[in-house]
C-alpha cells in the first residue's frame, strides 16, 4: 500500500525537509508541496490525498483553520492530518480536529517515520486497498475514533446518536452502553445509510427500526423521548406518513 501525501509549510527550508522525508519513505507518494493552505485546499479537491503534513501558523489560511474545515466533512476519514509545528500550545486544538499526530519542530526522520506508520496502520484498518481508491462503505457497520482507537459500531446495535458539545455519543442497545467519539454529528450522519437512520433534531439522529412510538413532535426509544426539531418536522411527517 502507498499513501498519497502533500506537504504544506510557509517556511521553504521546513517544506524542503519534510518533502524530502516523504520522498525517502517507501510507502508514501508525494503528490504536491505547497507554501500556503489555500493552494493545498485546491489540491485536496482535485485528487485523492491520504496524509497531509501541515504547518499550523501560516498567512491567509492557517493550518488549524484548514483542519477544522476538513473535520466538518466526511473527507476527514479519508484524509488525515499530521501537524508539523514549532509551537506546542496547539496540541489540544490538534486533538479537537482529530489530527492523526503532532510533530514538534525540529524533528528527525525517526519521529517522522513513527507518525507515518500510524497513518499506514490507520488506512490498513479502514480498508484503503490502493492509492486513489475510495474506501469501501459497509451497509452493516462503521468505524469511529474513540479513546485513540478505531472502534467498529454495527448499525443494528445503534438506538440513537446524540451531539454533546464537541463530542458525539452513540447510544447502543442494552447491555452495550455507548461509544463516545470526538466528531461532528454531520460527519457521523454522512456515514449512515439513509434508509435506516434519520436526523430529527440538530442534536439527534435516530435508528428508525428502534423507534417504539411517535407523537406529533417527538419519538420514543425505550425510556427516552426525543423532540423533533422545527427544521426536521416536514421530513419526519413524510416518514411517518409512509408507516400509515
Amino acid at each position: 500500500m502507498k499513501l498519497n501525501c502533500i506537504t504544506v509549510d510557509d517556511e521553504p527550508l521546513a517544506l524542503n525537509l519534510i518533502s524530502a522525508f516523504v520522498e525517502q519513505t517507501p510507502f508514501l507518494s508525494l503528490k504536491g508541496r505547497f507554501g500556503n493552505a489555500v493552494e493545498a485546499l485546491k489540491a485536496l479537491h482535485e485528487q485523492s490525498i491520504q496524509l497531509i503534513f501541515l504547518d499550523i501558523q501560516m498567512p491567509d489560511l492557517s493550518g488549524m483553520e484548514l483542519a477544522k474545515a476538513l473535520s466538518q466533512t466526511n473527507a476527514s476519514m479519508n484524509t488525515r492530518i499530521i501537524f508539523t509545528t514549532a509551537y506546542n500550545q496547539f496540541a489540544v486544538e490538534g486533538y479537537k480536529v482529530d489530527a492523526l499526530d503532532y510533530l514538534l519542530k525540529p524533528f528527525g526522520y525517526d519521529e517522522f517515520l513513527k507518525s507515518c506508520l500510524k497513518g499506514l496502520k490507520y488506512f490498513e484498518i479502514i480498508g484503503e486497498n490502493a492509492v486513489g481508491e475510495e474506501p469501501q462503505v459497509s451497509d452493516r457497520y462503521m468505524f469511529v475514533k474513540s479513546d485513540y482507537k478505531l472502534v467498529r459500531v454495527d448499525y443494528d446495535t445503534i438506538s440513537y446518536i446524540e451531539s454533546v458539545k464537541d463530542y458525539v455519543k452513540i447510544h447502543l442497545t442494552e447491555p452495550l452502553g455507548a461509544v463516545i467519539t470526538l466528531s461532528s454529528l454531520k460527519s457521523i450522519e454522512d456515514k449512515l445509510p439513509v434508509s435506516r437512520f434519520m436526523r430529527i433534531h440538530r442534536s439527534f439522529i435516530v435508528a428508525i427500526d428502534k423507534v417504539d412510538s411517535v407523537t406529533k413532535n417527538a419519538v420514543q426509544i425505550g425510556h427516552v423521548e426525543i423532540a423533533v426539531g422545527d427544521l426536521y418536522k416536514d421530513a419526519f411527517k413524510a416518514m411517518v406518513a409512509r408507516w400509515l
